[in-house]
């Protein structure tokens, strides 16, 4: 196995060669046989071990272990703490989950921190096999039936070629220890049940089930690139940029046949799924949305606008602008200057009188029931009403930015300045706000 695991290393992550990466090590017979092959491989390599706190002296016993192994080995060991049960009650996710994503987000900051451009985890042939199932047994579409990647970004999966029967065998082998976790045998965890108990009886209808396997994540590898290079082209002519939103047209959507598999392949990156509220989407009033955990999708009139999710969405921003500030960077570039005389106001400029505002003056987004009185109207105004009235779309009411005086809105920034700020004559102190 050594000689084929050079070979695979050579051919397939020529970048291991020449670069010092980071084994995520728990212990167990999966990283433990990655460790030796790249020890015997003669590659350089640090160890990475998390400690989740689930398991008592056990958890202990898998750190120390680790730590001991790689002092024999004379490479550096970096260990961290989870408190992964705090994490579980605070973001609702499953154990697993809550394992997966401390865990992932640690290789990313070591990566960050030491300069080391890969972790390598001990995926194996089984591992592809328990993932392809339970995708399949969700529901999924192609993209859940490729398989675990051998890269991505920062991992590198080197053993996914391998069953677990071969990393035993080369364990017994080379007569190597690891530590076992009792948790893998509770079949109540549906990956050890698929391990456990379904795995075995593929083995005996099939007792070339693996490679079959390999053979057939390849092929729809293969297929799945196909696709995903047409839905690429797809797209670019569908998905069409406008003020930092997505605009896809409904009329042009709704000739793709069969569309709910067009729905799928277009909208299932960004966290849409749910192939019957997409296609309910297409036919709702206008304003209707979708939230994913990454994206808003909603209907304005005729087409549908895709966004990111702001990450600050929920928390209220504001920003302080002192009387002598000259200009302002963030959120927005702002000028302000005092001039000799006012001119008309436009979308990126306006003339207030100064003696009027009350500093600090505040920057914030909109919210239910703001008013003010558009200059050029002289009477109140709901915002939403004038944002309305405005045919403002639905999400780019979520990027207006007010300007605002003692809580009095003096601009909807780029749209409509307050008649209760106007400059009435020369005489008085102008001020002039630009918005580049």
């Amino acid at each position: 196995m050594l000689k084929a695991f050079k070979k695979h290393i050579e051919n397939s992550f020529p970048e291991l060669l020449d670069n010092h990466f980071i084994i995520a090590c728990s212990g167990g017979l999966d990283s433990m046989v990655l460790t030796d092959l790249c020890q015997q491989a003669q590659l350089q390599f640090s160890l990475a071990h998390c400690n989740f706190r689930l398991r008592g002296e056990d958890s202990i016993g898998d750190e120390n272990f680790v730590r001991e192994y790689g002092e024999k080995l004379g490479v550096v060991v970096y260990v961290t703490h989870f408190d992964t049960i705090d994490y579980v009650n605070e973001h609702k996710v499953s154990v697993q989950m809550a394992a997966r994503e401390l865990r992932y987000t640690w290789f990313e900051q070591l990566i960050a921190q030491h300069n080391m451009p890969y972790v390598l985890t001990a995926h194996h042939a089984n591992d592809n096999v328990e993932t392809f199932l339970i995708n399949l047994s969700r529901g999924t579409g192609i993209d859940g039936l490729t398989g675990i990647p051998a890269k991505t970004t920062i991992l590198r999966r080197p053993l996914l070629p391998y069953t677990r029967q071969e990393l035993e065998l080369y364990a017994e082998e080379h007569e190597l220890n690891w530590r076992e976790d009792a948790s893998n045998t509770d079949t109540k965890y549906l990956r050890n049940k698929i391990r456990i108990e379904i795995i075995p009886k593929l083995n005996e209808l099939h007792p070339t089930f693996f490679d079959n396997f390999k053979n057939t994540v390849y092929y729809l590898n293969q297929t799945e690139e196909i696709a995903s290079a047409y839905l690429g082209k797809l797209k670019e002519e569908l998905f069409i940029e406008i003020d930092n939103k997505l605009e896809i047209s409904i009329s042009k959507l709704k000739k793709l046949n069969p569309l709910s598999t067009y729905l799928y392949g277009l909208f299932n990156e960004y966290g849409f799924k749910e192939l019957n509220n997409l296609e309910a989407l297409l036919d709702g009033l206008s304003g209707k949305q979708l939230v994913s955990s990454t994206h808003v999708l909603v209907k304005n009139r005729d087409v549908l606008l895709l966004t990111p999710i702001d990450k600050n969405e929920g928390e209220e921003q504001q920003f302080l602008i002192n009387e002598n500030l000259a200009e302002l960077n963030h959120p927005l570039l702002l000028k302000f200057s005092i001039v000799p005389e006012r001119y008309n106001n436009s979308l990126k400029e306006i003339f207030v009188q100064k003696n009027t505002l009350k500093y600090p003056l505040v920057i914030r987004k909109w919210k239910k029931g703001d008013y003010f009185y558009p200059i050029g109207l002289n009477h109140k105004k709901k915002l939403s009403k004038f944002l309305k009235d405005e045919k403002v779309d639905v999400l780019s009411k979520e990027e207006i930015w007010l300007l605002c005086s003692n809580e009095q809105i003096v601009w909807v920034m780029g749209m409509r300045a307050d008649h209760r700020f106007r400059v009435e004559n020369n005489d008085e102190e102008i001020l002039k706000i630009e918005m580049k």
